[in-house]
């Protein structure tokens, strides 16, 4: 009996001492702040002259990779003082039974943000309210970080845990 007390007692305290590998490194902090993307904001508008698309440069200050990942959001409003954001592509259905879509496009240092539909579209049947004065918030997140974690890049909220906003 002495002989599988002690049996059990050795086995037990080689289990607590044994140690499994270490996993991967967590995305890096810049200065200590758990920071893994940046983000900036642009309103803009639609017009007929510049062909219902806007581009706009990220700014020097924004550290960019080719490698990095580049989402952009649309503010649709606010509820309860909170802003509501929308992951593009977006599609939005008017009234004559039309549809249209906000999306983009990226480059390594342009995003260009722009109005799409079929190509018989009238964007004439554009309200004001859908071109004019728009507000996207453009992100970007290391490619790296997005790879190593379960991020939904569709949640806005989940999204902007792990950004920095740049003004």
């Amino acid at each position: 009996m002495k002989r599988i007390l002690s049996f059990i007692t050795v086995f037990a305290l080689l289990l607590t001492a044994c140690e499994g590998d270490p996993g991967p490194p967590g995305p890096p902090g810049a200065n200590g702040v758990n920071m893994v993307g940046q983000s900036f904001e642009k309103t803009i508008d639609f017009t007929s002259t510049n062909n219902y698309e806007q581009t706009l440069e990220i700014p020097q200050n924004i550290e960019l990779l080719e490698s990095d990942m580049v989402l952009v959001y649309h503010l649709r409003g606010t509820i309860d003082d909170y802003d509501v954001w929308k992951s593009l592509p977006e599609t939005v259905y008017i009234n004559s039974g039309e549809e249209f879509q906000y999306n983009y496009e990226h480059n390594f240092d342009l995003v260009t943000v722009f109005i799409e539909s079929h190509p018989d579209f009238d964007f004439n049947l554009l309200l004001d309210e859908e071109r004019i004065s728009q507000t996207f918030r453009i992100v970007v997140l290391p490619v790296d970080f997005i790879d190593s974690s379960n991020l939904d890049v569709n949640n806005y909220n989940d999204v902007m845990e792990h950004v920095q906003k740049i003004d």
